[in-house]
Parts: C-alpha cells; structure tokens; sequence
C-alpha cells in the first residue's frame, strides 16, 4: 500500500522525527554504562610492578573467621591420630576442632577456655604462638594450627552477572587458577586487559596485565592475596547497545506515523 504525505503534513513529520531522534540521543548515553574502573586517558598502567608473591604475611583482620586444632605433648597425640595409634581415642583435643570464630570488630576473638583473645594484626604463625602460650596454663607441650577460612578474592570476569567470589582454601592460589574456578574469561572480556586492585598500605592499587599473548603466561601463575579485586575489561558492544536502546523508541515511532499517515487520509 503506498502511503502519500501532503507537504503541508511533512513539518509535522519532520518535528516528531527530530523529537525521537533527541530521545535516541539521550538513551544512547547509557550504553555500556555497566562497564566499571576505567582508566582516565594518559594515566600508566601498573603492570611489572605487580608482586608475583606475597611480600609479607597475612595479618588477620576483623571479620575474619578461622579455626583451630589442638593437641597436647607438641602434637605427639596427633601424629599418633594420624597414624592411627591407639585408634584416635586420645587424640587431639576438642577445643575448636569443628568450629570457626570470627574476629570481633575490637579486634579479638572468643575461644573456648580462654576467652577473648587479641588476634587483629597478627600473622597466623603469631597467633599460633600466642594460643600455645595461653593454652599452655590448662594443657601440657599444647600445639595449635590456625586456618583462616574466609579468605577470598572477586573476579569480575567480563560480563554483566557472571561476577563471583572465590575462596582461596590454598595458601598459594594463582590467578590462573581463581579464573579457571569462576568459569574463566568470558566471550565478551579482554584478555589483554585484566585488571588486579590490590590493597596496599591502605590504598588499593590497580595493576593491569595481558594474558592475550603467550608472553602472559609468567602472569599466570602469580599468586593472589586475600581480598584482591580481578576485573576483566569487557569488549564494548556499541551497535549491539543501540539496536538495544533504541528498538522501543523505533517501535513507538512507527507506529506514530502509521496513525498519524491514517489520520492525515481520513481528513
């Protein structure tokens, strides 16, 4: 059906045209608004900088949760347990052997028979001190082993849900293996563009690395610490964004014109 519009018609077309192209205009800057820490222009990249290892301990902090084992005679009782010497009926004590205990926003934590004890600050081989010396009053030769249980890192793998947060039960969880645990990079992320923000004397700096090239893989096994953040740059996709945004926008428009063409006939 060929539709004709008089000239006296077509400023009003024109008008709503420009009017909808105002909107399309304005809906267009929400595009690829998901995309998070980008870097001002000119700013350097941290990139061989970045430690392959852990420069020092971890020290607890609060709100982290942890567990703990105890054995008398310096353990003798739980090298007996695991070599099945009197079948485990005397082995390691029970004090928290199935529980954990978080650290309290004072910096200490309650344990069993001794209380709150300070543990913010201390690395877990001085906490482990610091038990065997209070639990030496109560038990004989006591020997304790801490595990700190809560220590995580969260990826952000390059598209919008897939983000998650990975446990670090390893002391020495490399970057290659947080990734392949949360499912690896995604279609829309850039491998070139990874980018790793570390806490570091309070601030959190940002290092960006390149996995795209086989000159990546020294990167692939540096090992993480407790609370990093592994951002994965996500490929902008502007015409995909458009055709997104603007497909209501086209729809109500069309639709306007054909009721205001069938109008415009009935006059």
């Amino acid at each position: 059906m060929k539709i004709d519009v008089k000239l006296s018609e077509r400023p009003m077309i024109g008008k709503i045209i420009s009017f909808l192209s105002l909107i399309i205009l304005l809906q267009s800057c929400g595009i690829n608004s998901s995309i998070m820490f980008k870097s001002p222009k000119g700013e350097q990249a941290l990139s061989d900088t970045i430690p392959m290892y852990p420069k020092t301990d971890y020290r607890i902090s609060i709100e982290d949760r942890l567990t703990f084992t105890l054995s008398t005679n310096d353990g003798s009782q739980l090298i007996n347990q695991l070599s099945g010497i009197n079948g485990g009926a005397n082995g390691m004590q029970g004090a928290g052997n199935a529980s954990d205990f978080v650290v309290r926003k004072n910096g200490k934590v309650e344990l069993p028979v001794l209380g709150y004890v300070q543990a913010e600050g201390l690395t877990v081989e001085q906490f482990e001190d610091t038990l065997q010396a209070l639990f030496s009053s109560s038990f004989q030769d006591p020997f304790v082993q801490v595990k700190i249980i809560n220590k995580r890192v969260v990826i952000f793998p390059g598209e919008a849900g897939k983000a998650s947060v990975v446990q670090l039960i390893n002391e020495n969880t490399t970057l290659m293996e947080a990734l392949a645990q949360s499912g690896g990079i995604t279609e829309r992320g850039k491998a070139n563009s990874i980018k790793i923000m570390r806490r570091e004397n309070g601030i959190r700096r940002v290092y960006t690395i390149d996995l795209s090239t086989i000159d990546g893989l020294k990167y692939a096994d540096l090992v993480l610490q407790a609370n990093d953040y592994i951002y994965i740059e996500p490929v902008p996709q502007l015409a995909q964004g458009i055709v997104k945004e603007i497909a209501p926008v086209i729809s109500i428009f069309s639709s306007a014109l054909v009721i205001f063409t069938v109008i415009s006939n009935l006059k």
